[in-house]
């Protein structure tokens, strides 16, 4: 072999192996601008894409995403705002985004006096909110919003995280609270939020499978500790671990709340419907076992039950996007002491709800509202904690998309209803 023929063959070597590594970095190039197309797509469809959210949100506040094994399932959590879930997705980055986002609180940089309502589909709050027990008025103030103050702990304050995977986050916070009456609650906070794989969200709703579904998934474990040597009594008031998520409203979403039927002077009314006015017939609708509810975000009014009354999971259905969410929780057996968060000195400090809903809307005539959003709430029961003892609340949140069928097989399953119910129910 010549010395020329031996330096052709080296270089037709290397040019073969740039030709490769040319190949290999333009697959690489078109395949990220085929997810970045993917996500421009969607973000360009009539919702707001998790992609989108994410990247708003991390403008302003640093945000802890997990992952469920299949790379499918997101959920978007903030430090800074008590471990709160501010958003999630069953179909990646540019998967519809289900929290309701605040943004332009986010934008303006506010910090607002009463309460500042940034979003999130789960947050940690602590009840009650009115009476004589109070932790969102002063002693002596009168029951108004002018005297309303949502406390710093559950507004603004960041939460401290003790440990994070791409699964599972931690979050802990000490504080101290004094309720209407003057008593110093010294409390401890661990708030545990882990996304679910789709076996196990199968597992804790009892569903044979979740073909034809994209879902996600994840369940939050909260924990209040008395940290005083003082024991939390009835006399002196006690607190709830309240959890509350804002969702996207639209004109065809409708909230379902199975209920336990029976007699009404063994368990009550049904549903209270009378927080801010009663609501109209055309948009609540009580059932046999089932309730009914608007969550168009164009009327204010809510509606609770209580632990007689209520089972230990609900949802929503938005027939325009085919999405149920579902929310189970922990619901002690034979416990009826629940915090009662009337705006007035109540004779029934402990006779509240567990399950609550909220449409949001104008407060008054020509007034903006809050979002527009609904939420879905749950509640633990009044914690009667000696000092060091613990009360925990665990609840549930998924999300489903998929064809009406394979929907329906999950609300007969754990509503109880048929999606066709629920899709006619305002019709």
């Amino acid at each position: 072999m010549n010395k020329l023929t031996y330096e052709a063959r080296q270089w037709s070597s290397i040019y073969t192996i740039l030709v490769i590594l040319l190949l290999i970095a333009c697959n690489t190039t078109r395949t990220e601008e085929k997810e970045n197309d993917q996500i421009s797509n969607e973000t360009n469809k009539s919702f707001i894409s998790y992609h989108e959210d994410v990247t708003f949100l991390e403008k302003y506040t640093d945000i802890i995403q997990l992952s469920d094994p299949s790379g499918s399932g997101k959920v978007a959590l903030s430090p800074a705002l008590q471990g709160r879930v501010m958003t999630s997705s069953s179909s990646g980055a540019p998967g519809r985004s289900y929290g309701w986002i605040n943004r332009g609180l986010f934008e303006s940089g506010d910090t607002l006096e009463h309460i500042n309502v940034f979003g999130g589909e789960e947050r940690f709050w602590l009840g009650p909110e009115g009476g004589q027990f109070s932790i969102f008025f002063k002693n002596g103030q009168e029951f108004n919003l002018e005297t309303w103050q949502t406390p710093r702990l559950i507004d603004l304050e960041p939460f401290e995280v003790k440990e994070a995977t791409t699964e599972k986050v931690v979050f802990t916070k000490t504080a101290s609270l004094t309720n209407y009456s003057g008593f110093v609650f010294e409390l401890g906070i661990e708030r545990e939020i882990a996304i679910l794989s789709n076996d196990e969200i199968k597992g804790e709703l009892g569903l044979d499978q979740l073909d034809g579904i994209k879902a996600v998934g994840y369940q939050t474990t909260n924990i209040l500790t008395n940290m005083g040597d003082d024991d939390w009594k009835k006399e002196t008031g006690l607190l709830s671990i309240w959890l509350l998520g804002m969702f996207n409203p639209s004109p065809e979403t409708t909230v379902i709340v199975s209920y336990i039927a029976g007699d009404e002077t063994a368990l009550g009314k049904p549903v209270n419907d009378e927080y801010f006015g009663k609501v109209p017939a055309e948009r609540l609708i009580v059932k046999e076992e089932v309730i009914y509810f608007k969550g168009d975000g164009q009327f204010r009014s809510k509606i609770g039950l209580l632990p007689t009354r209520a089972k230990n999971v609900l949802g929503s259905y938005d027939a325009s996007s085919k999405t149920l969410t579902i929310v189970k929780y922990n619901k002690p057996d034979e416990v009826v002491d629940y915090v009662n968060s009337l705006w007035e000195i109540q004779d029934a400090p402990y006779a509240g709800d567990v399950v609550n809903s909220y449409n949001d809307g104008s407060p008054e005539p020509g007034a903006k509202p809050l979002g527009p959003f609904y939420e879905l709430e749950t509640s633990s029961p009044a914690l009667a904690l000696k000092a060091g003892e613990q009360g925990i609340h665990i609840q549930m949140t998924c999300h489903f998309e998929g064809n009406v069928e394979a929907l329906d097989r999950i609300t007969q399953k754990v509503l109880g209803v048929s999606i066709e119910e629920i899709a006619t129910a305002f019709k």
